[in-house]
């Protein structure tokens, strides 16, 4: 599965755990991508957790597809960071032209 990637969302461990969960996923992606890139074209730029709390789309469906967006150049971050709730740094993300051509 990770051969696929970021076409196909990620799977880590052998235990089949998180393939099964990124199997499960996967028919999802698509639309998720979507919210995704029209979230951040609304709010400018955000860091994931900022995106998903505006979108309100559960945390564990989203936040990944923040990387998948950004491995395939619709994403960039901006060089900021901002604290998330947990107190740690989280990185700003905006779209890239590439971002803004596919909506």
């Amino acid at each position: 599965m990770a051969s696929r990637y970021p076409s196909m969302p990620g799977a880590k461990g052998n235990d089949g755990t998180s393939q099964d969960a990124a199997v499960a996923i996967a028919p999802m992606v698509p639309r998720l991508h979507r919210i995704a890139l029209h979230t951040l074209a609304r709010l400018g730029e955000a860091t994931p957790l900022e995106a998903i709390a505006s979108a309100g789309i559960d945390r564990e469906a989203l936040q990944p597809r923040f990387s998948e967006l950004r491995t395939l150049g619709l994403v960039e971050a901006t060089g900021v960071r901002r604290r998330n709730p947990s107190g740690k740094y989280a990185a700003v993300r905006r779209l890239t032209d590439k971002g803004r051509a596919v909506l």
